[in-house]
């Protein structure tokens, strides 16, 4: 059977998700120091897709300079999403790259070959649409799916029930019916949401299936998902080996140098003498981790730079960020502000956003947040939510 075109849904922000999106979008962060959209396209690239529709939206010259027109085996075309107004209008507007069926998927989820198979395999043109569902004793903010003799019988945002639910990993073949349904229904609150036209669908008389995978999904949330993402890609076996070192780096590594496993180390990196990396390091392209520093349960992305005698452990930095020398991330948990919102006990360090610059001896209280440009004094102590371009000195 011949492949379905992908349809990527790769528009939003993430703002829950910020400072880090600040200049550029949710799919873009790195997770185990690849884009996850770029996790997104092997993984499709793996079950033979080779027609690509990426929609985009926010920041999107990030992604279409980065891809470009062809990723791997795949061609790639863009749409664009002027305003984000759910995911129903996202799809909508992937309508006229397309003929036939379709696999939707969300490009800030990373989906195995096995859970996007599966949706491929259990779909026929007989039903309009088949979801992808997974066994989770959480399903959170995702939704929850009742599945009765392999049809879909409801889905619920928020079950307050004791029903058994199944989760909706976001993965879904569509006939092309689904796209009358996205335009002739109403919006709610301003979007219009894929979720809803897939209940118009079912209640016009359309079949809905869904599938129940063993396949591997993770979706980074917060903050601090995304180590608990590359933690979850080591240990899921979507990052080749425990000990993936590129070759460029390797005669940059001093003999003195200990790297624990699992970890993950990008090209033209530098790791002095005594240094300690992993276990469960993912160190971006160019990263520069001086003598006697200790690197681990991080994903720090590229051109960042720890100084010497650094202590630096379930922290997420952005792009050129420094951290100065004896300076101290100890580790979480700790309470993390998002929005309005206070999540204690986060297994976050701290999050330092691009281009932070920390002059040394300074120590972070966990779940500290520093936005984008900010600078850190020698000494200081840092605690709490830091905005964009704060000079701290305390």
């Amino acid at each position: 059977m011949q492949p379905p075109t992908a349809i990527v849904l790769a528009a939003g922000e993430g703002r829950r998700l910020r400072p880090l999106t600040k200049y550029r979008p949710k799919p873009m962060l790195p997770v185990a120091t690849k884009p996850i959209l770029e996790r997104v396209f092997d993984q499709l690239i793996g079950v033979g897709i080779t027609d690509i529709v990426v929609v985009v939206g926010y920041r999107r010259n990030r992604v279409q300079s980065y891809f470009g027109s062809t990723y791997g085996e795949a061609s790639l075309t863009y749409v664009t999403q002027e305003k984000q107004l759910g995911t129903g209008h996202a799809l909508a507007v992937a309508e006229s790259e397309v003929d036939g069926t379709v696999l939707v998927l969300n490009g800030d989820q990373i989906a195995d070959e096995t859970l996007l198979h599966d949706v491929i395999s259990a779909h026929d043109a007989s039903a309009t649409a088949t979801l992808g569902l997974l066994r989770k004793s959480s399903i959170d903010e995702y939704g929850g799916v009742i599945l009765e003799d392999g049809v879909v019988s409801d889905i619920v945002e928020d079950p307050q029930d004791d029903r058994e639910y199944l989760l909706n990993a976001g993965v879904y073949a569509f006939e092309p019916d689904v796209f009358d349904m996205l335009y002739n229904g109403a919006p709610r609150i301003g979007e219009r949401l894929l979720i809803d036209a897939i209940m118009e669908l079912s209640g016009a008389g359309h079949e809905i299936r869904g599938v129940v995978s063993d396949g591997f999904w993770v979706d980074a949330t917060y903050p601090w998902d995304l180590l608990e993402v590359s933690f979850e890609l080591f240990d899921g076996g979507l990052v080749d080996g425990g000990h993936a070192i590129d070759a460029s780096t390797e005669p940059n590594i001093h003999e003195t140098a200990v790297l624990r496993e699992p970890v993950i180390v990008d090209g033209d990196c530098e790791i002095g003498p005594g240094a300690v990396v992993g276990p469960y390091a993912c160190i971006g392209e160019n990263t520069i981790i001086e003598s006697n520093a200790v690197v681990k349960r991080s994903v720090l992305d590229s051109d960042t730079r720890v100084n010497a005698n650094a202590t630096v452990i379930d922290c997420v930095t952005g792009v050129g960020v420094q951290i100065g020398a004896g300076s101290s991330i100890p580790g979480g948990p700790g309470d993390v502000r998002v929005g309005n919102r206070v999540f204690e006990d986060e297994p976050l360090g701290a999050l330092l956003a691009d281009r932070v610059c920390d002059r040394g001896g300074v120590h972070y209280l966990s779940g500290s947040i520093v936005g984008p440009e900010s600078v850190i004094y020698t000494g200081s102590v840092v605690r709490g939510t830091i905005a964009e371009g704060t000079e701290v000195q305390y």
